[in-house]
This record gives structure tokens, C-alpha cells and sequence, in this order.
């Protein structure tokens, strides 16, 4: 019945493109910004052709050198062919990122044309006729469509009277304003309303029918069809490699494929806005979490609702949204973009590139907030997530599918824990997402590079909600992070996801629910704040065979004040994590790096997510430790102490400073399994304290080349028979000889 009047329309927008805007005109646009930028990215391009050449070892020389020294050559030379790879990708993934860029601020100022012209064009004639022949066949849809939702009984409970309006952009003929009318008394009295009906003229909806019952509007408008083509061909996906021959035949197809139609959708307007937050009215079918947009293109995400009014978060800059602005229903829950294309990228909360790489177009997103798997969809957390940290790795082991809590005071090292856990994944498989919260910009582009240079980055995706952005990005950014890595874990592949930290994000959730009128509770806090980061960390998990195995390991971090971990949100998060890491200042200024408290430190997972071999060497650690800091504290105050005593203080000595590991080194499991055995079995008796963890690295390089047998066990990670532990020990006392001359 439609299908006239917007086969006009869609024939009149492409005759705009091919004869008012001209493919000339196009062309010209697109190649003076292509030279524009085709400057910037020649140094890049030129990158991405050369061929690095590695120089090779002399065959007259090969025969004189060792084997150990050709293989150590060997493995620098391929490590710095896949650094070039590597190098040669990410130089490749900006050049598309940015032409992509290009192309999606081009393709923009296109569609701009388009429809500005469409919209003149239509509301001159012969077109202005052929819309208003179908005003008939417009309102009897109306009227066949016309229903009243439970939301309008609900409003009715509390007022009088609902709202309904018949807009159009001229003059209505009168019987079809009689016919509409009719209709809707018939259905207010049904209900018991009162008859209420207005019709009014707006111009500035070129043409057809837009008729609104309660909050639900249903329009027939040329305006509404104007703005769904612009969804949609704002929408439609490029890869980079376009021409603008490419893009133009993109978006015919785009304009061809439109379907005619009408839009139904719930209409509701803004009462006030403060500091991020908005309260509006209408949209009574709305649910929480949803998206509503903005008259000014602005969006949100509803976070309360009432009897009378619904409170909004808005996303971008909330100063553009004012009272009495109109929002409109989108229709679907809060999400953001997941996929492979956000590895190696720093994004905001909702999924926008923020590292100058080009936009990120994505197909798939999942909801930021959506039920953790249930009980029967889990398996039990068995398999190792290796930090590379000895004092982690053996005391406090962590599984994939953990939630193991990193928690201490300002500047003890939480945040590089985190990042040595990232980078070790390098070649396992693993993908992380790094979650940062109320942070300095600066700090996070510090990160970045760290990642980037230990080439961590190209598996890790970096969420920042910085502390220059709203309260609203900083509530949702661990929601989306999660999100993200979901979508590997639901694919059968492990995550790593690190929350730095939830005690911003607390206190951003704080300042939402005061600014939304909850009740305050402890610390001021509201009383769900512990259901906020439940139904957040309960997403980590490690999923059963039978649901494709994959795995989410968080790692929130949380900030305490001078230790005092039984302050609120501390005790909150500590009682739904799995474990947590406690980093004590004291050992940290006394020099132990990582600062790990082995005496408040806990994983509930324990020796299940170690393996065979570390579990064997570490399982009297922790009381041996123990034992040391109780000893060690009795005696400080006194100097008379008997040769046992002084035995077991110079043992805890030592296995402290193996414990020491320097800031974004992590190590291979079996080296740690090294050291600690090494200074356990007391094969590090001379060894000084501050030369444990060089002493360590020869001992490892010496094993690895003169026993590879023993390097062999300790790489199969299984535990060792008393025959094997004796021939373990005498290769690394062989290690040992002559280390201290060295």
C-alpha cells in the first residue's frame, strides 16, 4: 500500500545522486582527501614493502663457534624476524584503519547531501501530491494499528487524561481527521479515559501522517523515512580498500534496499539534567538497561526507574541534552563491539577507537550486561593462568575461570602484577582485556606502550574510562570490557580480563545512585553496590566441555587506605572473589618486589591450578615463609639468638629474595620451579641476597644447555620420583659451581 509513494522517494534520492551531486563531484572529494592523507601514510606504506634482511652467521666462522652460542644466535635472529612481522602488521592494520577513516568521513558528508536533498527535493511538487493521495490509505493503517499498552493504562491510573495527537505537515482533510478521531475517543472510553484529541501541523515533516497515542507514536512521515536511511547507511560496514566508485554503488544498494514501511516506537521528553544524569517521562514499556537517543543524536542507558519518571545516564556530552528535549526509544539493550578487531586498540566504554587508528567496524556485540553461566554450564577451575611471578605462581596460584582479587594500598604494585600477567600470555593463546577506571590519561598511554613494546599488545584490548571522563563511561566501562572478553570465552578460548580498579568504579556508582536519589548506606555507598560487582565478577568463569570449554579469568584490583582491608568495598569484593593477592606497603619499601603479604594472601583455588611439579616444590613454602616473618619479628628487638634460630632467619632470607622479581620480566613456569627448588634444597647457601635473581638466570641458562634432560622434567611441569629430585639436584650444584667468581 506504501510501496508507492517511497518507491518515489528512493527514486528521487538516487536521481539526486547521480545528477545534482554528479559522480564527478564525488570523485573530486574523495581523491583531494585521499591526497591529504595518501601523504601521511607513504612513510607507513614504504614500512610495510621493505623486506628486512637478518644477517646470518659466516659458514667460515660457523665451525669455530659453539653450538650453544649458534643456536643463542639462532633464536635472536628468529625472534627479530617475527618483532619485523609483528611490526609490519600493526603498520598494515593502521594504514587500513586510517583509509577506512577516510572513507567513513567521506561516505558521511555523502549521505548528508543525500538526504538534505531528498528532503528539498520531496517537499516541492509533483512529489508534495503523490504523498498526499496517500493520506487515505495512511490513516486507515493508523486506525487498524491503534492500540493502548499497558503502559498507557498505568499513566491513566495517575492522571486524567492520554495524551493523543494527530501531526501532519498540511492541512488534514476533515473526514480523515473525524475518522482518526472517532477511533481513538471509542478506545480512551473503553478504558475509562477521557476524550482527548489534537491535531497539529509541523512542516518540518515534509509530508504523510505522524500520529501519537500516550508515548507511543506511529509514523508514516517522510522526516522518519529520511532519518532510517540515514541509520542505515550510516550503518552498512567498510573494510579500507574501497574506491569511491565502491562507496557510491554501496550506497545504491543501500537506498534499493530500504523497505518501505512505518515506524512504531515510544516517544518520551527530558524534565531536567545534572551532571550526566537525566529524568524524563513517556517511554512507560521501557527496561533497564535499554538505549534511548536524543533529539541532538546524544544516547543513553537507563538506570531507574519509578512510578513517574525514569532516571537516564547519558553518555556523551550531557550538556547538549535540555529540558524538554524529546528522546526516543531505540529498542535495544545496551552493547558495545566485540571481536577480533579491538585486539591491539584502545577504545572508550562504548567501543570508539581512541588510539588515532581509524574507526572500528564490527558486526557482532553482545549486551554489557547479561546473566553470568549458570552452575550446570561450569566446569572446575584445573588449568594454571601462569603470571610469570614466582611469588604468585607458587603461593597463590591462580586457575582460568579464577576471580582472584589484587589488593593493597596507592602505588604498591597492583597495576603491575596485572601487566606482567599480560604479558605473559604471549604465545598461549590467551586474550586480554585491560579495564582501565578513573585513571590519568597519561598512565594508560604509559601502559599501552609498555604492552606494545613487550608485544603484548597485539592480543590486548585496553577499555579506558579515564578520570577526565563521566561518572556514566566509568560505571559501564568494566560491563563492556566483560562483554568483550565473553565473546571469546562463549567461542571455546581463554580471557584474561584486569579491573584497574573497582574502588573508582565504586565510587563513580556512588555518584550516580546520590545523583539518581537513592538511599545512601555505609560509607555513604548504596545498598546494591554489592550486587554491582557481583553480577560483574560472577561472568568469569571456566565453561564445560560440553559449552566449548572457554574460560574469563578476572583480576580486579582494589585500593585500600593504609592497609585497612575491612573497609566496605574492600570486604565486598574479598567475599566474592576467589582469593586475593594482598601487597603489604611495609615489604614494599622494604625493597620486596612484588610486595606479596604471603600471610593474607589466599587462593581458594590452590594447588588445583598449579602444576604437578611446582605443586611438589612449593607445598611447605607458605609455612616455611610463615615461620620466617613470625621468627623474624620476635627477634628484631633482640640480639642473643641460638644457631637454629639464626639458620632458619637466613633460610627465610633467602627464599624472600628468590621471591624478588624485577617489574615486566615474568618468568616461564619451570624456571621459577628452578630457583625455588634450588634455595629450598639450600644450593643457594652463599649466594647474597641481592644476586638471587641473576644467580637464578645462569643457573636456568646453564641447565638448559649442559642437562637437557633435567630442563626436559622441568618443562613437562610433572612431578619428579625421589631418583629424579637426587639427579636434579646434582645438575644444578654442577650449574652452581663457579657462579659466585661469575
Amino acid at each position: 500500500m506504501l510501496h508507492f509513494v517511497y518507491s518515489i522517494i528512493n527514486f528521487l534520492i538516487l536521481a539526486a545522486l547521480l545528477f545534482v551531486l554528479g559522480r564527478k563531484t564525488v570523485l573530486a572529494i574523495f581523491r583531494g582527501r585521499r591526497e591529504r592523507i595518501g601523504r601521511a601514510l607513504d612513510e607507513a606504506e614504504q614500512t610495510m614493502r621493505e623486506t628486512v634482511v637478518l644477517p646470518g652467521i659466516p659458514e667460515a666462522f660457523s665451525d669455530a663457534v659453539p653450538q650453544a652460542a649458534l643456536d643463542e644466535a639462532e633464536a635472536i635472529r628468529e625472534n627479530a624476524r617475527r618483532e619485523v612481522e609483528a611490526s609490519r602488521k600493526r603498520t598494515e592494520d593502521t594504514v587500513r584503519g586510517l583509509r577506512r577513516e577516510m572513507l567513513a568521513d567521506e561516505r558521511a558528508r555523502l549521505i548528508d547531501k543525500i538526504v538534505a536533498r531528498a528532503a528539498e527535493m520531496t517537499a516541492q511538487e509533483p512529489y508534495q501530491s503523490a504523498i498526499r493521495a496517500k493520506e487515505e490509505d495512511f490513516a486507515a493503517e493508523i486506525i487498524r494499528r491503534m492500540e493502548i499498552t499497558p503502559g498507557d493504562i498505568a499513566y491513566l491510573r495517575h492522571h486524567d487524561q492520554l495524551y493523543v495527537t494527530l501531526t501532519s505537515a498540511h492541512p488534514l482533510p476533515q473526514p480523515i481527521v473525524d475518522r482518526i478521531g472517532e477511533r481513538a475517543k471509542e478506545m480512551l472510553s473503553e478504558i475509562g479515559g477521557k476524550p482527548s484529541y489534537w491535531v497539529k501541523e509541523d512542516p518540518a515533516l515534509i509530508g504523510g501522517l505522524r500520529f501519537r497515542v500516550g508515548d507511543t507514536v506511529y509514523d508514516f512521515t517522510v522526516a522518519d523515512r529520511l532519518y532510517q536511511l540515514r541509520r542505515s547507511l550510516e550503518a552498512r560496514e567498510l573494510t579500507g580498500e574501497e574506491d569511491a566508485d565502491a562507496v557510491i554503488r554501496d550506497l545504491f544498494e543501500g537506498i534499493a534496499s530500504m523497505e518501505p514501511g512505518i515506524s512504531e516506537f515510544q516517544l518520551g521528553r527530558v524534565l531536567s539534567v545534572s551532571d550526566g544524569i537525566c529524568w524524563m517521562d513517556g517511554l512507560a514499556d521501557i527496561m533497564y538497561g535499554e538505549v534511548v537517543e536524543f533529539e541532538g543524536g546524544e544516547r543513553g542507558m537507563v538506570l531507574d526507574i519509578e512510578a513517574d519518571r525514569i532516571g537516564c545516564v547519558i553518555y556523551g556530552r550531557y550538556e547538549r541534552v535540555e529540558s524538554g528535549t524529546k528522546v526516543r526509544r531505540v529498542g535495544q539493550i545496551a552493547s558495545v563491539p566485540v571481536g577480533e578487531s579491538l585486539l591491539g586498540r584502545v577504545v572508550d566504554p562504548l567501543g570508539h577507537a581512541l588510539d588515532g587508528k581509524g574507526r572500528i567496524f564490527e558486526r557482532e556485540r553482545r549486551p554489557i550486561e547479561c546473566p553470568a553461566p549458570s552452575i550446570p554450564d561450569r566446569a572446575a577451575v584445573s588449568r594454571p593462568m601462569h603470571t610469570g611471578i614466582r611469588a604468585i605462581d607458587a603461593l597463590v596460584p591462580i586457575g582460568k575461570g579464577q576471580r582472584e582479587l589484587i589488593i593493597g594500598d596507592r602505588q604498591t604494585g597492583k597495576s603491575s602484577i596485572a601487566i606482567d600477567a599480560i604479558i605473559n600470555q604471549k604465545g598461549t593463546g590467551t586474550l586480554c582485556i585491560y579495564v582501565a577506571i578513573g585513571q590519568k590519561d597519561s598512565t594508560v598511554m604509559e601502559i599501552r606502550d609498555r604492552l606494545t613494546k613487550y608485544g603484548a599488545m597485539d592480543y590486548t584490548t585496553i577499555v579506558c574510562a579515564p578520570a577526565s571522563s563521566s561518572a556514566s563511561l566509568q560505571y559501564i566501562a568494566p560491563f563492556a570490557g566483560a562483554a568483550m572478553a565473553e565473546y571469546f570465552m562463549y567461542t571455546g578460548r581463554d580471557a584474561l580480563i584486569v579491573y584497574d580498579d573497582l574502588s573508582k568504579h565504586a565510587v563513580a556508582y556512588r555518584e550516580l545512585s546520590l545523583l539518581l536519589g537513592r538511599p545512601s548506606g555505609r560509607e555513604a555507598y548504596p545498598g546494591d553496590v554489592f550486587y554491582l560487582h557481583a553480577r560483574l565478577l560472577e561472568r568469569a568463569a571456566q565453561l564445560s566441555p560440553e559449552n566449548g570449554g572457554g574460560s574469563v579469568t578476572a583480576l580486579p584490583i582494589i585500593e585500600t587506605q593504609a592497609g585497612d582491608i575491612s573497609a566496605y568495598i574492600p570486604t565486598n569484593v574479598i567475599s566474592i572473589t576467589d582469593g586475593q593477592i594482598f601487597l603489604d606497603s611495609d615489604l614494599f619499601n622494604e625493597g620486596q618486589r612484588p610486595a606479596v603479604n604471603v600471610g593474607l594472601s589466599v587462593s581458594r583455588v590452590g594447588s588445583a591450578a598449579q602444576t604437578g611439579l611446582m605443586k611438589q616444590v612449593s607445598s611447605r613454602l607458605r609455612m616455611d615463609l610463615a615461620q620466617y616473618r613470625e621468627l623474624a619479628g620476635f627477634t628484631q628487638f633482640g640480639s642473643d639468638v641460638d644457631a637454629a634460630t639464626r639458620s632458619v632467619l637466613a633460610s627465610g632470607r633467602r627464599m624472600m629474595a628468590a621471591l624478588r622479581q624485577r617489574r615486566f620480566d615474568p618468568l616461564p613456569d619451570w624456571k621459577q620451579v628452578l630457583l625455588i627448588f634450588a634455595v629450598s634444597e639450600g644450593l643457594a647457601a652463599d649466594v647474597r641476597e641481592e644476586d638471587m635473581e641473576d644467580w637464578g638466570r645462569i643457573i636456568a641458562e646453564r641447565l638448559e644447555a649442559k642437562h637437557p634432560l633435567q630442563t626436559a622434567w622441568l618443562l613437562d611441569g610433572k612431578k619428579l620420583s625421589p631418583e629424579e629430585r637426587e639427579l636434579l639436584k646434582r645438575a644444578v650444584e654442577e650449574c652452581a659451581r663457579g657462579t659466585e667468581a661469575a
